[in-house]
């Protein structure tokens, strides 16, 4: 059987943190709740499959393309654990590079996977968010280190907000608050605490930095 033709994207490698003093059922919450958000992305615009895989008790995999949606979806999936309010949080290392686009993530090979797990490897304590490899990441090593640091202080309630903002189909304040049954007001308070401005930014800009490279290439 022929293989199938590799695609360009991203490797999500990650940990749980604080996994061994949390117990069993916590990172089994925990995984549930990634497994569910990686479903959700499936179905984003745009989307490959992401072939959500766990190993090692505590670690998990991903891929994802394009691949210039790996920041947004690495705060997803920040977002959406600490709304689930687990008890747990996660560590993810990021490589970008071409990706087999069928089979078992965990039977997968490439760069890609080299430099995420690199990535995950290089991250410091209190650090949650790490992008490895070469390429066209000057500045967004920056940019990750700034969006880190700032989600490492969203509340809850925050992150429950910031989950659907992150979201690419376009959400408007009102259809958040609609969705949480809350004002609108209320979630401009919860977003505004987050700093959903400041990180919208930056994704838009990772994003189209991605699309122009590979206009280059």
């Amino acid at each position: 059987m022929a293989s199938s033709k590799p695609i360009t994207g991203a490797i999500l490698t990650g940990d749980l943190i604080g996994s061994t003093k949390a117990g069993a059922a916590a990172i089994e919450a925990t995984m549930s709740v990634l497994a569910d958000t990686f479903s959700e992305m499936d179905r984003w615009p745009g989307a490959t499959p992401s072939r959500f895989a766990r190993y090692r008790g505590d670690g998990w995999q991903a891929a994802l393309s394009p691949q210039g949606r790996a920041l947004r979806a690495s705060l997803y999936v920040i977002a959406r654990l600490r709304a689930a309010d687990t008890g747990l949080a996660t560590r993810i290392g990021i490589g970008l590079g071409e990706i087999s686009d069928s089979g078992p993530l965990t039977e997968a090979h490439g760069q890609a996977f080299e430099d995420s797990g690199h990535a995950l490897d290089s991250l410091g304590r209190g650090e949650r968010l790490a992008l490895g490899g070469t390429g066209p990441i000057s500045l967004h090593q920056a940019i990750i280190a700034l969006v880190d640091e700032r989600t490492t202080r969203w509340s809850r309630e925050q992150a429950e907000a910031m989950a659907l903002y992150l979201a690419p189909e376009s959400q408007t304040l009102a259809s958040i608050a609609a969705q949480l049954q809350l004002s609108t007001q209320a979630i401009h308070y919860r977003l505004t605490g987050a700093g959903y401005q400041a990180i919208g930014t930056a994704i838009i800009q990772w994003e189209v930095s991605f699309t122009a490279f590979r206009e280059r290439t």
